[in-house]
């Protein structure tokens, strides 16, 4: 195996089943195994990776899977290197499923979420008002479990003392924060450009763990994911949520789904261990983060159960970002004015059992434009021979 094939897969890549979609000149994408150094082709299972999710046991389905060799993975990752769209490359590994996001999942990026709103999305305020509050609320959330008469004590705490937020209410509140972080087709996959909002001039990447959920509302699978944010965008009001979060390639998924199997599974995933590294391009700048899953504050089923269930329905399946412990405050530039994005800049988001996921920064409007949607993808499984159709 090639050191660039070993940086991306989990490390005890043997025993991992891999999923992934793959761009087939002529063809469309077509949902893939890992297999060694190869990627087979699973139409003969799936014809979507939907489709493939919705299995009753995928895993099984791809060991057992007699599918031909697509592409050799080396090709593909070069391909998408040196963005060769005539030969195979790999793209994001979704497809029908919604794109949902749980936010302030984890109490120290709560504390940041309440900087942002407080900081009406002005980096430069940021630094005194963090130091404002963690002395009020930090430790308290830290053991706050939501939900929790502990929870709705400090609530009405909170209030009487002037600090509540709406970013509070859904990080120790009953009810998480869910919402519909991209829409299904227009996630980028790993060695894509990821975009930021050309107007935003405080951003950062979100390292996370991303659930793979069938129509079922059962996880049947992990990856990686960059909720990429615009804090100073959500800063000047929650009600621009939309806005910074839901931008031409603001969301990358990949580099592949892990299935849960008798080798990985749910308690893996509550264990994870997330790491990030962004290089700067021209400015030498280099920053390093860690979301430790083993501290969130909601539990990852529970974070599901609140996606899907009686009252939302996906049949399609969705994928779950699971939210982040990562809230960079490191300045780049002017002291006091924290971390942003330069156009250029290598993010890497990795861990240990999911591979490593990688993306350039560029501005939404530079980067590909979305234009290959569900539409297009029901034209290119019309056309092709039935044979190659589950």
């Amino acid at each position: 195996m090639s050191t660039q094939i070993a940086a991306i897969l989990p490390q005890d890549v043997e025993q991992a089943n891999l999923v992934g979609r793959v761009w087939v000149p002529g063809h469309g994408p077509v949902p893939v195994a890992v297999r060694d150094d190869d990627l087979i082709n699973l139409s003969g299972e799936a014809i979507t990776m939907s489709a493939l999710l919705d299995l009753a046991n995928p895993a099984e389905a791809i060991v057992a899977s007699q599918g031909t060799v697509v592409s050799s993975l080396e090709e593909a990752l070069a391909a998408g290197a040196s963005q060769d769209r005539a030969k195979p490359h790999l793209l994001a590994p979704c497809d029908l499923q919604a794109i949902k996001a749980a936010g302030v999942t984890f109490a120290e990026s709560l504390v940041e979420r309440v900087i942002e709103e407080r900081a009406q999305g002005d980096p430069a305020a940021a630094q005194a008002i963090r130091a404002e509050l963690s002395d009020s609320i930090g430790a308290d959330l830290s053991r706050i479990r939501p939900g929790s008469e502990e929870a709705a004590a400090l609530k009405a705490a909170l209030i009487e003392r002037g600090l509540w937020s709406q970013y509070l209410e859904v990080g120790i509140g009953p009810d998480a924060e869910v919402f519909t972080k991209a829409q299904p087709m227009s996630v980028v996959g790993h060695g894509a450009q990821i975009g930021i909002h050309p107007k935003s001039v405080w951003n950062n990447p979100e390292p996370e763990v991303v659930l793979a959920c069938n129509s079922r509302g059962q996880a049947v699978g992990a990856t990686l994911g960059n909720d990429v944010n615009l804090r100073d965008f959500e800063g000047r009001s929650a009600l621009l949520l939309g806005k910074a979060k839901d931008n031409n390639a603001s969301c990358a998924i990949g580099p592949f789904i892990r299935l849960f199997d008798d080798a990985f599974g749910i308690d893996d995933v509550r264990a994870a261990q997330v790491a990030l590294e962004v290089r700067g391009a021209e400015d030498g700048f280099v920053m390093h983060g860690r979301s430790d899953m083993s501290r969130i504050s909601r539990d990852p089923l529970d974070l599901v159960g609140q996606a899907c269930g009686a009252n939302h329905q996906y049949p399609d399946g969705f994928m779950l970002f699971l939210g982040t412990l990562f809230a960079p405050t490191q300045d780049r530039d002017e002291p006091g004015q924290g971390f942003t994005h330069k156009i250029g800049d290598t993010v890497e988001i990795s861990s240990p059992r999911l591979g490593t996921l990688t993306n350039e920064v560029t501005t939404s409007d530079e980067a590909s434009p979305w234009t290959y949607g569900v539409g297009a993808l029901v034209q290119d499984l019309l056309r092709r021979p039935k044979e190659d159709r589950a």
